[in-house]
């Protein structure tokens, strides 16, 4: 499993609109949506469910990065969006710092296993401090999905994209 093969590349929100987590989480969802990675008729339940994960513990892990995620029954694909905020948004994140790049992961419910290898391959890169610096500095979605081709993994093949 690859970036490349997570991120939906129709769902890069290069300048998230609002700095505030609840409607970020609203953003990237849409996006999602807009992607054709879910059904615009689960749009409320995947809000409710991202919101109430937020609320049983902050998705916000520190050094400016947030990995929001939901499994839903009606998920056919693993899918993920990127948002990335020019002011931060608080997420109540475990350093108490503004979160700057959001990666939210939708997943099917019947394959936790999946679930587990793509937020592992998302937390690798993001843990990587030259990762989040060009993740953080790019301006255009474009140069999000290029920094997501160059990511160790994803040479020496085709990258899917969603």
């Amino acid at each position: 499993m690859k970036l490349t093969t997570i991120v939906s590349k129709d769902a890069i929100l290069p300048r998230l609109s609002s700095s505030e987590r609840d409607q970020t989480l609203n953003d990237l969802i849409d996006a999602l949506i807009a992607s054709g990675a879910a059904d615009p008729k689960l749009r409320p339940e995947l809000v409710a469910r991202v919101l109430e994960r937020e609320r049983r513990g902050s998705t916000g892990f520190g050094k400016g990065i947030a990995v929001p995620h939901v499994k839903h029954k009606n998920i056919k694909r693993m899918a993920a969006a990127i948002g990335l905020s020019p002011t931060g948004v608080d997420f109540s994140a475990l350093d108490h710092q503004p979160v700057y790049s959001v990666f939210l992961l939708l997943s099917p419910e019947d394959r936790p296993d999946d679930h587990l290898m793509a937020m592992e391959i998302i937390f690798k890169h993001l843990s990587q401090e030259t990762f989040r610096r060009f993740l953080r500095h790019a301006h255009r979605a474009a140069d999000v999905w290029t920094l997501l081709e160059a990511a160790p993994g994803n040479h020496g093949g085709s990258s899917g994209g969603g």
